[in-house]
């Protein structure tokens, strides 16, 4: 059974704060329902996705009121999982404020039974290996959770006139990783089952460079415990939005097929119009048995 583990969603209640915030909903920010969702997978004969809510997220501005919409985006997300055996969720967790996060944490994955999180790789310019967010990981790790990194808009305006997701997106997830494997956050909290977006933004094409920090600023090889390229081996990739074979050969140079789940980042996919496969490409290059070691719920469908 493929799994789709990069899918999302939003609850309509989250759509009508979306609304009212200054300016309206975000240009260019698709609005999928769970109908639509349940007709992706039909169309593509995907048999279960992993869905998360995704941007612009819970926090703006207000933590008071964070925590309250991440509280009533985890209850929906739970009662959908619950009607339906082909779904699976990640919490939303309202950062920038640890100690709430750490609540909602619990009450998602004890209570709701929910099958992991979602987070950005930054919240206001704080990336996620920064101290910050330590004690947050150190309960993930606790934990052996399951953790979606996923990209948010980095704390500068897009320096040409493209979009900012065309390449900026996928930057703050190399940005993310390269935090966390330099802040010794994956040494210390190895538990924690980490999918980069996108297969990794441009982890995977950067490895070497990545490496050679240990090298070329022979500080840093004290930040790490063993060689970098191991670090990139150790983490979850998901070729959403880069289901095409070249991305994923590059992705297996530096990680095993089982590392590399399927994912589509629907409603933002663009996927063809006719066929029965979003992504023929990638039959025999990636593991699709391997979402099980993410989400033990779908281990006897895939295997």
């Amino acid at each position: 059974m493929r799994v789709d583990a990069h899918c999302h969603v939003y609850p309509p209640a989250y759509v009508e704060v979306l609304r009212a915030l200054p300016g309206g909903l975000p240009p260019g920010l698709p609005i999928p329902t769970i109908e639509d969702l349940r007709a992706h997978l039909e169309r593509w004969e995907i048999g279960a996705a992993v869905v998360s809510l995704g941007p612009p997220g819970v926090f703006f501005g207000d933590a008071a009121r964070a925590t309250a919409l991440a509280r009533e985006v985890n209850e929906w997300m739970a009662a959908r999982v619950a009607e339906d055996s082909r779904l699976a969720a990640l919490a939303t967790l309202p950062l920038p404020d640890v100690d709430a996060s750490l609540a909602e944490l619990e009450h998602a994955l004890d209570v709701l039974g929910l099958d992991g999180v979602w987070l950005s790789t930054n919240v206001g310019g704080t990336y996620l290996g920064e101290p910050a967010f330590e004690e947050l990981f150190a309960e993930l790790d606790r934990r052996g959770a399951y953790v979606l990194v996923h990209p948010a808009f980095p704390p500068y305006d897009a320096p040409l006139e493209w979009p900012v997701w065309l390449v900026e997106l996928p930057f703050d997830t190399t940005r993310a990783f390269v935090q966390l494997l330099y802040s010794g956050t994956l040494d210390r909290y190895p538990n924690v089952r980490l999918q980069l977006s996108h297969l990794g933004g441009t982890v995977p094409f950067l490895a070497d460079r990545i490496g050679s920090l240990v090298t070329r600023v022979p500080s840093f090889r004290a930040a790490i415990a063993d060689e970098p390229a191991s670090y990139l081996s150790r983490v979850w990739y998901d070729t959403g939005l880069a289901n095409v074979a070249s991305a994923v050969e590059a992705t297996r140079a530096v990680a095993p097929a089982a590392r590399i789940v399927f994912g589509t980042d629907w409603p933002y996919a663009a996927l063809p119009e006719s066929g029965s496969d979003p992504a023929p490409e990638l039959a025999g290059l990636i593991d699709d048995a391997g979402v099980a070691a993410l989400v033990p719920r779908f281990g006897k469908e895939t295997s």
